[in-house]
Order: C-alpha cells, then structure tokens, then sequence
C-alpha cells in the first residue's frame, strides 16, 4: 500500500494581486477569500506514473454567493531514466480542474521540463518547465476572467 497516498487539508485562500492599481483608479474591487477543506487521493502505478484525484468544498467565502465544489485530477510521468550525475530527469504533467462557479468548465494545465533532486541543501527538488494553460484566471480578484498561457516556470520542493 506504499504506492497510495491521501492528502486531506483545511486551509485559506486570498488574493490582493493588483489592489494598489484598483484603489488608485477607481475600479470596483472583489476581495476574493475564502476557506476550503480538500481530500485528494493519488496512487503510483509504476516508479514513473502517477494518478491523482479528488474534491474541495469552500466555505467561508468573500464575495458571498460563490458555489463552493471543485473537482481536480491528473497525471504526472516521469522517465526512469536519470543523466547528469543520476539527479536530473524528464517529467510531464497533465492537471484538470473544474468548479462549480465556473458551471464545471475544465481548466487545463500541461507542464513538461526537467527535474533536479536535491541541486541545493535548502531543496528537495527544483522543476525547469515550460507550462501551458487554458481556464479561469486563478489570480484573486480575476478569478472570473478566462486566459490561456504559455510560458516558463521554475518550482522548488521543499
């Protein structure tokens, strides 16, 4: 049963990106916030492939009137192949979520680069990866605007 994990958490939510620019130009303000609990469950089907999923339900929520469910699935691939000193290999992920405030629209996001375990004392692993997304904004007060992206990203683990 080493292969099954669970993740159950309780946590809080909020977003000031951009208040600054919305107070100075007189731009209606949503102060999105809120507080959720999530389970997710996720299994290792061989060293390199791993599922994921699961729910979240939120509470507590500022502007009141947003439906709480969200669902969230996945799938990471890693090569078991391992170069540059047996630290760095090929991963690739693939992310769905979807919300019931957005009617359960699918959110994508498609992530692929290399891996590097323990390159610093400080980390577990640092990620180089190229991410494409397509749903709604996750960013606060534009959580209801859609946007697609392609681009760059550096993860560190700790």
């Amino acid at each position: 049963m080493n292969d099954l994990s669970t993740m159950f958490r309780i946590f809080h939510q909020s977003s000031h990106l951009g208040d600054e620019f919305l107070l100075r130009n007189r731009i209606d303000r949503v102060n999105l916030s809120f507080e959720g609990v999530d389970l997710k469950l996720s299994y290792e089907l061989f060293d390199w492939l791993r599922l994921y999923g699961g729910g979240a339900y939120l509470f507590d929520l500022d502007p009141p009137g947003i439906k709480p469910w969200a669902t969230q699935a996945g799938i990471e691939l890693q090569t078991p192949w391992r170069f540059w000193s047996d630290s760095t290999r090929l991963v690739t992920a693939l992310d769905l979520q979807n919300r019931q405030e957005n009617k359960w629209s699918t959110e994508i996001s498609v992530r692929g680069g290399l891996e590097f375990e323990r390159p610093l004392s400080f980390t577990r692993k640092v990620s180089l990866l190229l991410e494409y997304y397509k749903g709604h904004s996750p960013n606060g007060q534009f959580f209801s605007e859609k946007i697609e992206y392609f681009g760059p990203g550096l993860h560190l683990d700790f």
